[in-house]
């Protein structure tokens, strides 16, 4: 039962990176999918924060859904950029919560393996999702940092398929980046150009 929700989870996960890089809303649909099954996959592993953060992405999705239908009703989706600033404050913020949480499940739980990692993957997890639901391309760059770490984690905890869908997202990430750096590129060229 674990490798057939690990393996779906890899499918469908798969099938959100895709669909997000090509700034197509169906992605939140195939995100949902995924998240319900590693939630599952993660807490049956012993990475209780991994599979809180699944959940939380089950929810995400469908703000993400939401948010990326009220764009298409007045176009295709904006990408923009966040302020250096705010990156920094968030990038202090989740270290700081990170190693809190981190203390509260090894203080709490016997669940908890590699706690400081799965801690900081959840909450900057949050921080990328919450970037890409709002259309910023920077969260590109924080998934692929994220999914170096899943893949370790993921690795040493014994479960293949989500070492592999993280190794994939890594790629995805890429290839999302690209994309989107370029349809930001091409909105900012637009905006130059006098009407």
């Amino acid at each position: 039962m674990l490798n057939t929700l690990e393996i779906l989870s890899l499918i469908t996960g798969v099938g959100y990176a895709v669909l997000a890089a090509r700034r197509n809303r169906l992605c939140w649909i195939a995100g949902a999918v995924s998240s319900a099954c590693a939630a599952v996959a993660y807490g049956t592993r012993g990475l209780p924060m991994q599979s809180g953060l699944q959940v939380f992405f089950v929810g995400m999705a469908l703000y993400g859904w939401l948010s990326w239908t009220r764009s298409a009703v007045t176009g295709e989706l904006p990408v923009g950029l966040w302020p250096l600033p705010f990156h920094l404050g968030a990038v202090l913020l989740i270290t700081v919560l990170s190693f809190g949480s981190a203390s509260l499940l090894v203080a709490n739980t016997d669940a908890a393996a590699w706690p400081r990692l799965d801690s900081l993957t959840t909450w900057f997890s949050l921080l990328a999702t919450w970037l890409a639901a709002r259309g910023r391309l920077e969260n590109w760059l924080y998934w692929i940092v994220i999914d170096l770490v899943l893949v370790f984690l993921s690795y040493k905890q014994g479960s293949m398929p989500m070492a592999l869908l993280n190794f994939l997202f890594i790629a995805i990430a890429f290839g999302g980046f690209i994309a989107w750096r370029r349809r930001f590129q091409a909105q900012t060229q637009a905006q130059a150009v006098p009407a």
